[in-house]
């Protein structure tokens, strides 16, 4: 293993890490501030309901962040391209964090925050692709599935983090001081780690794949096709098979460590710091698994290690609620632990196993089109259908019916496409 590969890994782990920061830091404030501070009008479970739609909304310019990274990211570079992606999102972060209150400026308020919500969802829809791509493209096919992995890590990493601050600043202050200042704090703090990862980043090399692929179109110069335009007419059974993979995994994600934090609060009757001391301690669980799952794939394939978690998120998630419903803390943290386990199980592989289904002058938009496009779909509307169903319900069950019926998707399309361990990428 090179220093070079490490550093590359590395600055993709931290840039990561500050991106999922930022993103997960606005989810759990929705769940814990956002429908008082900036809803304040509305009855409780109304208040999140609306907060959570602001976090939705989001995830509708990341497939927007998709096509425009991907074309430029297969065009002039990965690099680039993730430098534009952590300024952004960093920007944006920090400006919510100086945000009025509704109390102050009225519905400004929260159109200012879905405006600024939207900024991130752009920012991270082309942050994914370019960051496991340039540690896929920098190593080598028998450990692939492990030194992708790593950017991975980066999503239990940043929300380790949003919810390390948060569980802080909770744990320092009162209630009403809490939603009068503190809350702010971890947004502005985005601009602090923005500079860490800003740093870090521009000193990795481009990846050498790309470099020899341009290299090589620019020996023969003949007119070249779009990246998107490429892709879906090359690759979009690639494209559906990275989507229908990303259903149980993007929808599991956001019940167990967003709406969860807003179901054991407000229904279960957790304190805010004892929620949020759960999502940080499997957080940190789930960040040291993912390495672990990543190798595995490169010893048994990436879809057997793929399918046992889509199986299990699916059963757990009957299990999940009732777990935190006896309002015990333990009860609580291995919900919300095995939860994360099986879903580690998904994200682990995944980098290396999207990065192996495209060729490299379409990797960047192939791998980002089907992650993000599938997003919109399943992470987007996740805590905001969870809250509507327990409203209309008054219960979990429903809930985990629907998890699980994201599971049986994500069965089928990965039982549907090709074992992709050990391929040379080209």
């Amino acid at each position: 293993m090179s220093n070079k590969l490490w550093k590359v890994v590395g600055a993709s782990l931290i840039g990561t890490t500050v991106e999922w920061y930022d993103y997960f830091l606005y989810g759990s404030a929705a769940a814990l501030v956002f429908g008082k501070v900036f809803f304040p009008h509305s009855d409780p479970l109304t208040g999140t309901l609306l907060s959570f739609l602001t976090y939705a909304i989001g995830f509708a310019a990341r497939p927007l962040g998709a096509l425009v990274f991907g074309h430029f990211g297969d065009r002039i570079g990965r690099k680039r391209l993730l430098v534009v992606s952590l300024l952004l999102m960093g920007g944006a972060t920090t400006l919510i964090g100086c945000l009025p209150t509704y109390n102050q400026a009225g519905v400004l308020a929260p159109i200012l925050l879905t405006a600024l919500r939207l900024v991130q969802g752009f920012a991270l829809g082309g942050e994914w692709g370019g960051a496991v791509l340039l540690v896929s493209e920098h190593g080598d096919a028998e450990r692939r599935g492990f030194w992708a992995s790593w950017p991975q890590g980066g999503a239990p990493a940043g929300n380790l983090l949003a919810a390390g601050v948060l569980s802080l600043m909770t744990g320092l202050q009162s209630d009403a001081t809490f939603l009068a200042w503190g809350w702010r704090v971890p947004f502005l703090l985005s601009a602090v780690l923005v500079a860490v990862g800003m740093w870090i980043r521009l000193s990795v090399d481009e990846s050498p794949l790309f470099q020899q692929a341009l290299a090589a179109q620019q020996a023969r110069p003949t007119a070249e096709q779009p990246p998107l335009v490429a892709v879906l007419r090359h690759h979009w059974r690639e494209v559906l098979t990275a989507m229908g993979a990303r259903m149980a995994e993007n929808i599991s994600y956001y019940v167990m460590t967003t709406f969860v934090l807003a179901y054991a609060v407000g229904h279960a009757h957790f304190p805010k710091q004892t929620a949020l001391n759960a999502v940080l301690i499997a957080s940190a669980i789930q960040f040291a698994l993912i390495p672990l799952f990543g190798a595995l794939s490169d010893r048994v394939g990436r879809k057997p290690v793929y399918l046992v978690g889509a199986a299990g998120v699916g059963i757990w998630a009957f299990v999940f609620f009732g777990l935190v419903d006896t309002k015990s803390f333990g009860s609580l943290l291995l919900a919300v632990t095995i939860g994360l386990v099986f879903h580690s199980a998904m994200y682990a592989p995944q980098a290396a196993f999207f990065s192996e289904l495209f060729a490299t002058r379409m990797r960047y938009s192939g791998a980002s089109i089907g992650a993000q496009f599938a997003s919109v779909a399943a992470g987007a509307p996740a805590p905001l259908i969870a809250t509507a169903l327990l409203k209309d319900y008054g219960s979990p069950t429903p809930i985990a019916v629907y998890v699980a019926a994201a599971s049986v998707l994500t069965l089928i399309a990965v039982l549907c496409a090709r074992e992709t361990r050990g391929v040379e990428m080209g």
